[in-house]
């Protein structure tokens, strides 16, 4: 019987959808599931969604939940990852207020710049006690990792531990399908490849695969709905993530109309991975490009708002699940491994000549095949020099965060603030340590010790 372990399953409504996807599959419906969290309140409810998960499909699968993580570890051979370290408070409250003070205003903070290096000082620590579990309990087990910041978790991973491993994100999917709805072609009928690093990936190809048999290029008539003036605003009611209203694209349709290929993560995000639309009394730029400053902070509080009643239908006895497929990668990856059947997935993975114009030891997003040899990067080549000369940008910042953490030296952290390009383009060298000092101590023991003064 596979085992499946969630390590952080108080991720209630995320973990019910990967469930849904995974219990569907024939193969894995009497699956050993396996929650873990450390708080036993959501662990409960999460363990009674499980439930209604499994009868909903009409899957038998053996259900757990429990407190111990090295319980839930024990013999896994897929281990998922979706937790936090921190939580919105105080955590994700202090990424932005300590920042704000001195004129840096972020929108997501969990991928880079100063809310993203704080995240990842905050969560490798925890994701790696995670992997030295794993190597005792669990040695061969593959470990799908959801967790942001993503490519410095996954590198730091890379480094430090000897674990099978993926990166997980949804973007790609996610933004495939809304490209297709702006220029009014059927999803089923896209064809694209995609590469670059988590967040900060690029459609090299876009196309429309017909039912005769052609091959038509998308991409002019991308440009043709960007030249239109037509703005799409991505928020709506039925985002799970607390993103229901505004969330204009625009400037991810600046970006393709400069570089002249469409970025994977929504505008909200890269707005804050680039030095050119969040400045300091330019609130020009905050309306003409719509950018939602603070926009995670207000998620959470709407979905800590909406939390106690959701939690009380989901537990009802009277209550009911609905199970739709999600566009999620892990259940494919686990079918493909377990029956080795094929598959291919985006994955974030050490780059290892993947990108050639990347470094080796970075960790990249591309087309991975799955099957029971596990997941295996696909070689791109060369990506245009304007996207590479982009992600190296970040992909600095990642390398000094990561160097911060394995070595314990503090400096790093200064270095990674320093060449963070939003941070770099809003603030002075003096502004930036002083940041760092204050933002770190606030945090206290959520920092590493050997990073503490």
């Amino acid at each position: 019987m596979t085992k499946i372990t969630f390590v952080g399953a108080g991720s209630t409504v995320f973990a019910k959808n990967l469930l849904g996807d995974i219990l569907s599959r024939p193969e894995l419906a009497s699956s050993h599931i396996s929650l873990f969290d450390i708080d036993a309140e959501r662990l409960t409810t999460s363990e009674i969604v499980a439930g209604k998960t499994a009868a909903a499909i009409g899957a038998q699968p053996t259900i757990e939940a429990t407190t111990d993580r090295r319980t839930a570890l024990e013999d896994a051979d897929h281990v998922i990852t979706m937790f936090q370290v921190g939580g919105y408070k105080p955590s994700t409250v202090i990424d932005f207020d300590i920042p704000k003070q001195f004129g840096l205003r972020q929108t997501i903070a969990d991928t880079l710049g100063v809310g993203g290096i704080m995240r990842a000082l905050r969560t490798v620590p925890v994701l790696l006690d995670v992997c030295a579990d794993m190597e005792e309990l669990c040695g061969d087990a593959t470990l799908l990792q959801y967790v942001n910041p993503m490519s410095i978790n996954m590198w730091a991973v890379n480094r430090a531990s000897s674990i099978r491993s993926v990166g997980l994100c949804h973007s790609i999917p996610h933004t495939a399908s809304e490209l297709a709805g702006d220029i009014g072609v059927p999803l089923e009928e896209i064809n694209y490849r995609c590469a670059g690093i988590n967040h900060m990936a690029f459609y090299l190809n876009f196309e429309r695969h017909t039912a005769d048999g052609q091959i038509v290029d998308l991409y002019p008539a991308i440009a043709e709905f960007a030249a239109s003036g037509q703005i799409p605003d991505r928020g709506h009611a039925d985002r799970s993530d607390g993103g229901l209203r505004g969330l204009s694209d625009a400037v991810r349709y600046e970006m393709f109309r400069r570089l002249g290929y469409f970025v994977t993560e929504s505008s909200e995000h890269f707005a804050e991975y680039v030095p050119w639309f969040i400045k300091d009394g330019r609130e020009d730029l905050i309306e003409r490009y719509g950018v939602p400053l603070d926009e995670y902070p207000r998620r959470c509080e709407i979905q800590i708002e909406g939390w106690h009643e959701l939690r009380k239908e989901l537990e009802s006895p009277d209550s009911t699940i609905d199970v739709a497929p999600s566009v999620e990668y892990g259940s494919s990856i686990i079918h493909s491994i377990e029956t080795g059947e094929p598959c291919v997935v985006y994955g974030n993975v050490p780059n290892d000549g993947s990108i050639s114009n990347l470094p080796e030891d970075c960790i990249v997003e591309v087309p991975c095949l799955v099957d029971h040899n596990g997941v295996q990067a696909t070689k791109i080549g060369k990506i245009p020099p304007q996207l590479a000369a982009l992600m190296q940008t970040n992909i600095n910042v990642q390398s000094l965060t990561v160097e911060a953490i394995l070595s314990g030296n503090r400096e790093h952290v200064y270095h990674a603030a320093m060449f963070d390009p939003h941070t770099a383009a809003e603030l002075d060298l003096d502004q930036i340590w002083r940041l760092v000092d204050e933002i770190m101590e606030a945090h206290g023991d959520y920092i590493p010790e050997s990073l503490r003064r």
